[in-house]
């Protein structure tokens, strides 16, 4: 079942380096605007938490918890690209399955 969790936040994209002054070398600042609208409830009921605590990002939603880690070296040097592996390790590990679509994010439990 695929379910729309929000839409992407088109003004996280402005706090990526080099426009905005990010000395972390992730862009925290664009990671946590970027997840900060996929904290909510489904219409179901279910709650959906995604949060970041240094270089992991933990994403849960209802019973299910999976965590990825923003990888520098291994993945990309480009926060976009961190971001959206650290997003996928952590949805499969939880279970999950995320998709970006159209200026939105959805959400399969599978």
């Amino acid at each position: 079942m695929k379910v729309k969790l929000c839409d992407v936040n088109a003004a996280a994209r402005e706090k990526l380096p080099p426009q905005f002054d990010d000395k972390s070398g992730i862009g925290v600042h664009y990671v946590d605007a970027y997840i900060k609208p996929m904290n909510t409830k489904l219409e179901d009921g279910t709650a959906v938490r995604c949060k970041r605590r240094g270089l992991k990002i933990t994403l849960s939603a209802g019973g299910r918890k999976g965590e990825g880690l923003m990888r520098r070296l291994d993945v990309s040097r480009d926060p976009a690209v961190m971001l959206d592996a650290a997003l996928q390790d952590a949805a499969r590990a939880a279970g999950l399955e995320l998709f970006v679509e159209d200026g939105a994010i959805f959400l399969s439990v599978g």
